[in-house]
């Protein structure tokens, strides 16, 4: 039986739990620590799990964020469970990083002149 070993990158999420809802509130920090990304890079680090990443970014968001490699970077060991066919699939909303406590509202579309 083989394992699939991914990592799980939780940079949204710990930037929620700091208050930090913006990509761009980022810029400033990782630019006192003498990192400069472009606004495009520093969006594709918080919404995309990097492939690598380097020494120094991950230190400066360590020290920006107050936070260890550790809470960014989550191993993630998959072992292929034997199909019985009586299993369901978990859902991504299920597996996915959460938001701190941010929680998805269910909205409901109106048109002019519907009663509610």
């Amino acid at each position: 039986m083989s394992r699939n070993v991914t990592m799980q990158w939780n940079l949204r999420q710990v930037m929620a739990d700091r208050g930090l809802f913006q990509t761009s509130e980022l810029l400033p920090l990782l630019a006192e620590r003498g990192i400069q990304l472009s606004r495009e890079h520093v969006y594709r680090l918080v919404t995309h799990t990097p492939q690598r990443i380097n020494v120094d970014i991950l230190a400066a968001l360590c020290d920006a964020l107050a936070c260890d490699p550790g809470d960014l970077l989550t191993p993630i060991v998959e072992t292929p469970a034997a199909r019985t066919g009586t299993s369901r699939a978990t859902g991504l909303a299920e597996r996915g990083p959460k938001l701190g406590n941010i929680q998805a509202v269910r909205t409901t579309l109106r048109r002019p002149g519907d009663t509610p």
